[in-house]
């Protein structure tokens, strides 16, 4: 199996140094996702947290419907309160 170079530069970054074990090799296709590295910025998006420091004034409901229309989605929620 063929490592991307990401999952190199993770485990370098977290000073992961023991080797890998594949038990089994596998392919993939593209009808099932996308690799971590080459998802299209859509579906970043589309499965996405949003941290946002809500400023007075608008409420949490007008806030996340604002972020519905901007980016086109079905569904925007918030969780917890985001009021001061």
């Amino acid at each position: 199996m063929i490592f991307y170079d990401f999952i190199y530069k993770i485990d370098n970054f977290c000073r992961y140094n023991n080797p890998w074990n594949i038990r089994k090799e596998a392919q993939t296709s593209d009808k099932y996702g996308f690799f971590a590295d080459k998802r299209p910025i859509e579906e970043l998006v589309k499965n996405s947290i949003i941290n946002l420091d809500k400023p007075p004034g608008p409420t949490s409901h007008e806030v996340a419907f604002w972020i519905k229309k901007m980016f086109n989605l079905n569904k925007v929620g918030h969780g917890g309160t985001l009021e001061p």
